[in-house]
């Protein structure tokens, strides 16, 4: 069941990856919100699509925990893009991406999971293959501030939070959580868009690369879900944290960007740390 639940979350990982190189690409036509008001109904459209195919029941626990899920999902991106604006990204990408693979295996370990002598390895080699795939090159010894380090934090802490609190919906609430987590978010998104849009600028988004990131986060949110409900929270997230590895793969195979000694010993690190959890 563990080598199932460790499939589904590198899967997770890879698309959640793929998304942010979409997104990321589409950032770079128009203002980064006419993307995501692409994506994030994008993305709930394919989960409304699922709910035939899947099922969905909406309890009041997956009611609660989705829409909490969703106002988590709206405040990552606010802080993440934020955190990203203000730089310098190759120290607060790691942060960010540390702090949302620690917190829910702090959650997970203290709701009782426990791990074998491979998993004792394999958790801080792939916490620390998470720090080493995100971590960027350039600006030098460049100290972020005390702002931009508490916004990395808050960052990580709200993707962690969406991770956590998908989780912690039923597990015979089928697509539910997903489908109401998803609304929230698009209509938190699509109220700050209106809010915002004389500085929105005239630029037209990117939309079927937009689009295209929407559905592959649609999957990634269904992989991790499906992972958290047959396997350990506290080594589904940290493999999922691993969605760096993806975006960094594509950069270099579609636009040739250089991958640097660090994140390969990062992918490295991921590939023992994956084999050492299998073992668990």
């Amino acid at each position: 069941m563990l080598v199932f639940a460790l499939l589904l979350a590198l899967g997770s990982s890879l698309a959640y990856g793929s998304a942010d190189f979409l997104g990321g690409l589409g950032a770079r036509k128009a203002h980064v919100l006419r993307t995501v008001m692409i994506a994030a109904p994008a993305s709930l459209l394919v989960e409304l699509l699922l709910w035939p195919v899947l099922g969905a029941s909406f309890s009041p626990a997956a009611l609660g925990w989705g829409a909490a899920s969703g106002i988590a999902s709206a405040a990552a991106f606010a802080l993440l893009y934020r955190t990203l604006a203000i730089g310098p990204m190759n120290v607060l990408s790691p942060v960010t991406a540390l702090v949302s693979a620690a917190l829910p295996v702090g959650v997970g370990l203290t709701q009782g999971e426990h791990l074998g002598v491979a998993g004792l390895v394999g958790l801080p080699l792939a916490l620390v293959a998470v720090v080493l795939v995100s971590a960027g090159h350039g600006e030098g010894s460049a100290r972020p501030s005390r702002t931009a380090l508490l916004l990395a934090f808050g960052a990580g802490a709200a993707i962690a939070l969406q991770l956590v609190f998908l989780h912690q919906g039923p597990s015979d609430s089928g697509v539910a959580p997903l489908i109401v987590g998803r609304a929230v978010s698009s209509g938190i998104i699509l109220g700050a868009a209106g809010l915002m849009r004389r500085k929105l600028g005239p630029e037209r988004p990117a939309y079927a690369m937009s689009a295209a990131a929407g559905v592959l986060d649609s999957v990634a949110n269904l992989l991790f879900l499906l992972a958290a409900r047959s396997g350990d929270l506290s080594v589904v997230a940290v493999i999922t944290a691993l969605y760096p590895a993806g975006t960094v793969l594509l950069a270099r195979g579609v636009l040739a960007e250089r991958v640097h000694r660090g994140q390969l010993i990062g992918l490295g690190a991921a590939a023992a740390a994956v084999s050492l959890l299998a073992l668990t």
